[in-house]
């Protein structure tokens, strides 16, 4: 009997910290909104939903406490990088501190956009000298350079 143990690899934490911010996201919040999730390859329009949204909501009456897009746009950064934590710490960011949070997502999906630049090299192969043969083929047979002739596999056979 054979056990098999498959091994998880544990998932990390995010890159920096909450309360590091930038400038950028506190002086200008839905440009760096649209321009974060542009880099996350999402619609850059996709944050003004969360301008808009909850007003129209509440117009029709539906209380809306959660930021849905930035709430969204956290627990897919999360799961794409692999980052630990829940849909509860989640909630609690998103809703204290929004920004913070953006700006933690930012800096996350920089990280991970970084290039990595794979050098390869291919090796060289130099020929091995061969030393050079010289053969003189005739109907008969042929002969190498030494004079040595040998007979030709049609003569061997009967047919020449």
């Amino acid at each position: 009997m054979t056990t098999v143990i498959v091994q998880k690899p544990q998932k990390s934490g995010w890159n920096s910290g909450i309360c590091d911010c930038c400038c950028y996201g506190f002086w200008c919040f839905p440009c760096f909104t649209c321009t974060t999730t542009g880099d996350f390859g999402e619609s850059t329009c996709l944050p003004l939903l969360d301008i808009f949204g909850p007003g129209i909501m509440a117009a029709f009456g539906v209380p809306v406490c959660v930021p849905p897009v930035s709430l969204g746009m956290r627990v897919a950064v999360r799961h794409k990088y692999d980052i630990g934590g829940s849909i509860c710490e989640d909630i609690m960011v998103t809703c204290c501190c929004i920004w913070c949070s953006w700006c933690q997502m930012s800096r996350e999906i920089k990280a991970h956009k970084q290039t990595v630049t794979v050098v390869t090299t291919h090796p060289v192969i130099q020929p091995i000298p061969m030393a050079t043969t010289s053969y003189h083929f005739t109907a008969v047979g042929w002969s190498d350079r030494c004079g040595t002739t040998h007979p030709s596999p049609l003569t061997q056979a009967g047919l020449r």
